[in-house]
């Protein structure tokens, strides 16, 4: 018979742990407990605890930051879960003293603090210049896509939640008919008028959030000159639809500015807009008064410092704000890899992007037209003199002449077929014939943009920005992946903001653990 050793589930034994020695040097947790006990001032958080004259004592911030960030840093975000953990788990039981605060203490000190959690990643920040972590040389932003806590079902403008609603009212009107047909004499139809009625109350809730919206809120306008409508969301209206690499999330861009030296985040905001365009002057300028704050630097762009963003970022107005900021940066236009004769054969060897779209049926291009722009005249192909438009000036300067054929020259042309981009529409009685355009030489103005394309091509430029990757992309790496942050469970910017500057705290203290001198 096998010779177990003996073992018995009712034996006492005293084990003596001593919470200190729990937390090794060289670890993120003896990090995050060193940090927080004896570097960071937490008082931020004390003016909402009103329990200094009565009532029960109140959780120590210390101890519900250092789960918290431990926590974070395992990839555990729900509350309920960090409760377990503080019961179960030797190193959440170090960090807490042999506490166990309850899952909505947790909860409601993640949300409650978003301003305290900006304070902190202040002085996280400038542990991290005193330690010698910061090189100040070059700063690569970026945005990283994520989810928000709302549904993009609950999108849309004014006027489509107004249908939405309608069509929620339609629906509740059928199900009440429906109900009162019901003899509840029988089982299975009592059964059915119960379904009905629970559906109903579902409905009419969804129709009074609904309602209650469209009452209290006010139309969300876009970005840029032309403002425009934009969807809204009941649930969370700061939030919005965005097109990422997996899809139309609902959700905020998280933009953080990055350090080349160790990778510390020396920015972090989100915004609820797709687009980064208009997203890059704050994030410089928050990153230019938080130096000066904190005494970095009076002038940080005064340093010289290089600053990379990538495509997503470059337009007119951008560059000409980094130009007359005189910002040292550099960031390429959408044609930058068209125009380096290393990438010339790209698409030859790997091929062209998009395949299995629908090839445009080939027409005659506007190169075969002849343009006279003295006289302003345009001969087609068959010998058509073609009607001219006018000519207008984009917002760099540039002319453009325009001109179309008559529906009565294109109608009878004998190449029509191969002109036309849509021969068919030649046989209406109105609108026009095939239209082209030419841009006017020497009058166009230089612009910033073209000051831009001039750093980014030339051979420092090239080099310079080929470090923009290696430097942002591993963080949003650490973050998404190690991490697990895929969503934000907070609804409204500012909360959303405290947890994503939580996040790239995170980071920064696992560089200070590892390059910094943080003692046993």
């Amino acid at each position: 018979m096998p010779n177990f050793k003996s073992y018995d589930y009712n034996q006492s034994a005293m084990v003596v742990i001593n919470y200190q020695d729990q937390l090794q040097p060289g670890t993120f947790e003896h990090a995050i407990h060193y940090l927080v006990s004896d570097r960071m001032d937490l008082s931020a958080f004390h003016p909402k605890y009103k329990n200094d004259l009565g009532g029960r004592a109140a959780y120590d911030p210390a101890i519900l930051l250092k789960i918290i960030l431990f926590a974070y840093s395992k990839g555990i975000t729900s509350s309920r879960e960090i409760e377990w953990c503080c019961r179960t788990n030797i190193i959440f039981k170090a960090l807490s003293c042999d506490t166990v605060p309850h899952f909505t203490t947790i909860a409601s000190f993640v949300s409650s603090y978003p301003k305290a959690m900006e304070a902190l990643f202040e002085q996280v920040l400038l542990i991290c210049h005193e330690e010698g972590l910061l090189g100040n040389e070059l700063f690569a932003i970026d945005g990283c896509k994520m989810s928000s806590n709302a549904a993009k079902e609950w999108s849309g403008t004014f006027s489509e939640l107004e249908q939405k609603r309608e069509k929620i009212q339609r629906q509740i009107q059928h199900c009440m008919k429906e109900h009162k047909k019901l003899d509840r004499r029988r089982s299975d139809e009592k059964e059915r008028a119960n379904r009905l009625e629970q559906m109903c109350n579902t409905l009419d809730k969804a129709s009074e959030k609904i309602e209650r919206f469209l009452k209290t809120a006010c139309p969300r306008m876009g970005q840029g000159k032309r403002l425009k409508e934009v969807k809204s969301n009941i649930t969370d209206n700061e939030s919005c639809k965005m097109t990422t690499s997996k899809g139309t999330i609902q959700g905020y861009n998280g933009i953080a500015a990055v350090d080349k030296k160790h990778q510390i985040v020396v920015e972090a905001k989100v915004f609820g807009e797709g687009q980064e365009h208009h997203t890059l002057k704050p994030v410089l300028e928050s990153l230019s008064a938080r130096y000066r704050r904190t005494g970095i630097s009076k002038d940080l762009y005064k340093t010289k410092v290089i600053v990379t963003a990538d495509t997503g970022f470059s337009n007119e107005e951008n560059n000409r704000y980094l130009k007359e900021s005189k910002i040292n940066a550099y960031i390429p236009d959408n044609a930058f890899r068209s125009r380096d004769p290393k990438f010339k054969d790209q698409k030859t060897k790997y091929g062209k992007r998009h395949q299995d779209k629908p090839k445009i049926r080939d027409v005659i291009p506007a190169s075969e037209f002849s343009f006279d722009p003295e006289r302003m005249i345009c001969i087609c192909p068959a010998g058509e003199q073609l009607s001219f438009y006018g000519q207008r000036s984009d917002i760099n300067g540039q002319a453009t002449a325009y001109f179309a054929g008559r529906l009565n020259q294109c109608r009878n042309c004998d190449i029509k077929s191969l002109c036309m981009h849509n021969p068919s529409s030649a046989d209406h009685r109105t609108g026009a014939g095939r239209q082209v355009s030419f841009q006017i030489a020497g009058q166009r103005k230089r612009t910033a943009t073209d000051w831009m394309k001039r750093r980014v091509d030339s051979r420092v430029g090239k080099q310079i920005y080929s470090h923009r990757m290696s430097v942002v992309e591993p963080v949003f790496g650490n973050i998404g992946t190690n991490k697990g942050l895929n969503r934000f469970s907070l609804r409204g910017k500012e909360k959303v903001q405290g947890q994503w500057q939580l996040f790239c705290m995170i980071q920064n203290i696992e560089k200070l653990m590892r390059y910094g001198d943080i003692p046993a």
